[in-house]
């Protein structure tokens, strides 16, 4: 009976975070999210289910519509199933068909031309993020960033591990290996209540917020409800949905008073609504790691959560997610060209004013600057080359063997930044003139001597 609830607890961190605490030197146990295992997950489908899957993306490919499937999962010679979850695909720009084809074409049993997706996998339980190496050719990148995250104390992280995804379409001899996938958590009622105790409350309103949401702009177009549908907009309202007039209210009020306080009120303000001292601290990891796909320079690929329903009595918090297109995979962007070389002090554009008005005040800037020294040190345990070739090895090390699939796709692991990024140069796995942490850690420290 002792081993059967032990199984039954593993199998439930699947879908909902486990509160763990880690540090450079150690970490607990953390439940399916333990990166020194590697799982295997194996989603069945019926054919009905899986042509229901293909023709919702033919005819909107950016669905957020579920499938029915079945779930079972292998770990450590453990076997869990259960018969009631959900299966749909997820991403913007990387949402793609799982089996190629035409538009309007059904499975092809024998003769399927799988291709990597994105999913997202729900039960009673929650919610868990199935993402492959989308143009990451390390498969590590946004791993790293997330066991960075947890390393450097930034508790509003996501935890991540890897596993092993099978795809069982009825009626196929055998299922289909879609190779390694990142298991990400994900944020939504769950994450809330596993951080409670961080946020003091988990009753307010939570938003995701994508491309143009530049806490500037107070078109009313830009706000909506999440309905399930794929009709997406810059601030999409997750939970406290039934109070979307108040939700709208209050962060319409916030950004009113971000850019409208007179310079003499701001500092106060901030304060009392924010943690700065924390915020400062997750966007110094966040610069150091070259995450420029994110609210600072490109409004995009952050989550804000507002920890109570007052309109100004309230905590403000910023949640990053999305962190792949990181380590050197930089692109020109917003106001940046080169993400490994980029003044931190100066790292987006003047039309996104949080962090901009943040650093214009001289006590928080000095902050800002003695959390960028943290990510100085090429030698340290936390940002160091050595420290980080250490984490990635061991990650390698367990995927690797695992990497080639039946998509015929991302066959191997190759030290590149994605194929279309303007640096190609960067490298995380060897080291040289060009490594990744050598660049950054001399870029950050001579931004901060200029200072």
């Amino acid at each position: 009976m002792k081993r059967l609830i032990e199984i039954l607890v593993l199998i439930a961190a699947l879908f909902s975070c486990q509160k763990s605490n880690i540090n450079e030197d150690n970490k607990e146990e953390r439940g399916m999210f333990d990166d020194s295992i590697l799982p295997e997950i194996t989603v069945s489908v019926s054919l009905d289910e899986w042509n229901k899957l293909l023709s919702l993306y033919d005819a909107d490919h950016m669905t957020k519509e579920y499938v029915k499937c079945e779930v079972s999962v292998t770990r450590d010679n453990d076997v869990f199933n259960t018969s009631e979850a959900g299966l749909r695909l997820r991403g913007q720009t990387s949402r793609r068909r799982p089996e190629a084809g035409n538009s309007g074409q059904k499975h092809l049993s024998g003769s399927t031309k799988w291709q990597h997706c994105h999913f997202m996998l729900r039960s009673d339980n929650g919610k868990i993020i199935l993402k492959y190496a989308h143009e990451d050719p390390t498969y590590v990148r946004e791993h790293y960033c997330w066991d960075l995250a947890e390393r450097y104390g930034i508790w509003t992280g996501t935890k991540s591990s890897y596993c092993r995804l099978y795809i069982n379409v009825e009626g196929d001899k055998h299922p289909a290996y879609f190779g390694v996938y990142l298991m990400i958590e994900h944020i939504g009622d769950q994450y809330l209540e596993d951080r409670k105790d961080f946020f003091k409350s988990d009753k307010g309103f939570l938003w995701k917020c994508q491309w143009g949401s530049n806490l500037k702009d107070l078109n009313d177009d830009l706000f909506k409800v999440d309905d399930n549908s794929s009709n997406e907009r810059a601030y999409e309202l997750k939970t406290g949905k039934k109070h979307f007039d108040k939700a709208k209210e209050q962060i319409r009020d916030f950004i009113t008073k971000l850019n409208t306080l007179p310079d003499a009120k701001f500092p106060s303000w901030i304060s009392s609504v924010c943690d700065v001292d924390f915020l400062l601290k997750t966007y110094a990891m966040l610069v150091a790691v070259g995450h420029w796909d994110d609210y600072w320079n490109d409004m995009n690929n952050y989550y804000i959560f507002f920890n109570s329903r007052d309109k100004s009595s309230y905590k403000f918090f910023m949640i990053p997610y999305d962190l792949d297109n990181t380590l050197g995979t930089s692109h020109n962007c917003g106001v940046q060209t080169d993400s490994g070389r980029h003044d931190p002090y100066n790292w987006g554009m003047d039309q996104c004013p949080l962090i901009k008005r943040i650093l214009q005040v001289p006590e928080y800037k000095a902050v800002y600057t003695e959390y960028l020294k943290d990510f100085t040190d090429l030698q340290g345990p936390l940002f160091g080359w050595k420290a980080s070739q250490t984490r990635i090895n061991s990650w390698i090390n367990l995927i690797q063997p695992y990497v080639p699939n039946d998509t015929g796709e991302d066959m191997e692991i190759k030290d590149r930044p994605a194929s279309w990024g303007n640096h190609p140069e960067y490298r995380i796995l060897s080291y040289g003139k060009n490594n990744w942490f050598k660049v950054k850690t001399e870029s950050i420290a001579e931004w901060i001597s200029k200072q």
